[in-house]
């Protein structure tokens, strides 16, 4: 049974002992989910060499080199922190980017927000008996887990962050 590229894409029927067969409908794709934690992680490192010199433009070409990245990858992120105005950036042989306001006043909550294009955890949807409630209930889970993460994430600003990154250095 072919199908056709761009079509409904073939079902994928698993047996499970306990619960039967589930059929997975829709396609998994997981690379998109890591990017976005890859983001996360290069936009607050990007952030932190923002924030140890503030007032000092920086290009992301220089900023690439110091996180050995492609400038792209910079480029990018910052335009994501540069829309959800944590980063200032000037185009131009002297432009650059730094940092919209101190430190002390962005938490990391900020900079997921920012660079987060979904949530953390995404549910597949499943035909058969009981699977809704599976998923209902997965899904208040997964609320959960992200309610927690957002309140932690809240509480470190990216000042505190590089502070203790910095004595770790030192270590």
């Amino acid at each position: 049974m072919e199908q056709a590229a761009g079509k409904n894409p073939p079902r994928l029927p698993m047996q499970f002992p306990q619960i039967g067969v589930i059929e997975i409908t829709k396609p998994v794709v997981a690379w998109q989910h890591m990017a976005v934690n890859t983001r996360f992680a290069t936009g607050v490192h990007a952030l932190v060499l923002l924030a140890a010199e503030p007032d000092v433009l920086q290009t992301s070409e220089d900023v690439a080199r110091k996180l050995n990245t492609n400038p792209v990858v910079i480029r990018r992120v910052f335009s994501l922190l540069q829309q959800a105005e944590l980063v200032e950036s000037q185009k131009g042989p002297h432009g650059g980017s730094k940092l919209a306001r101190p430190a002390k006043e962005i938490t990391l909550s900020h900079i997921h927000r920012a660079l987060d294009a979904g949530g953390l955890f995404h549910s597949v949807t499943f035909s058969g008996a009981n699977h809704a409630k599976v998923s209902s209930t997965l899904d208040q889970v997964f609320a959960n887990v992200s309610k927690a993460v957002e309140k932690e994430l809240a509480q470190t600003t990216l000042s505190q962050l590089a502070k203790k990154a910095a004595k770790k250095a030192h270590h």
